[in-house]
């Protein structure tokens, strides 16, 4: 099964934190990146712009609105995510538990949808 490690974590705490600090950080991602590759568990993986880049889009009646920044105000926003192919739940929980953002952040683990060519 595949499953997506949503990785949120409150972006404003970046500019608080040093260049030693955001190396440590660069480098525990790299680590995991490449623990997770290894594995062969890693289906894709990227990091996000700062939500500073974000446009949101809602379609109402048929007109399109698009308004600058993320969908909602929140104290966490979504800064990357990793695709993961595993066995099970909690083996995609497992992995989610080694995200280096899950210890001052949050990640959250969903079930991708599969569809069948036809639709189904």
């Amino acid at each position: 099964m595949q499953y997506m490690l949503l990785i949120y974590g409150d972006q404003s705490q970046r500019g608080s934190m040093s260049e030693e600090e955001m190396g440590q950080i660069f480098q525990a991602y790299g680590a995991y990146t490449q623990e997770l590759q290894t594995s062969g568990a890693m289906v894709a993986g990227d990091a996000l712009q700062p939500i500073e880049t974000a446009t949101t889009v809602r379609v109402r009646n048929d007109e399109t609105l698009t308004t600058d920044g993320p969908f909602a105000e929140t104290k966490e926003q979504l800064g990357g995510y990793y695709l993961v192919d595993v066995s099970s739940l909690d083996e995609a929980l497992e992995w989610a538990a080694k995200i280096p953002g899950a210890r001052h952040g949050s990640v959250e683990v969903r079930p991708v949808m599969i569809f069948e060519e036809d639709g189904s």
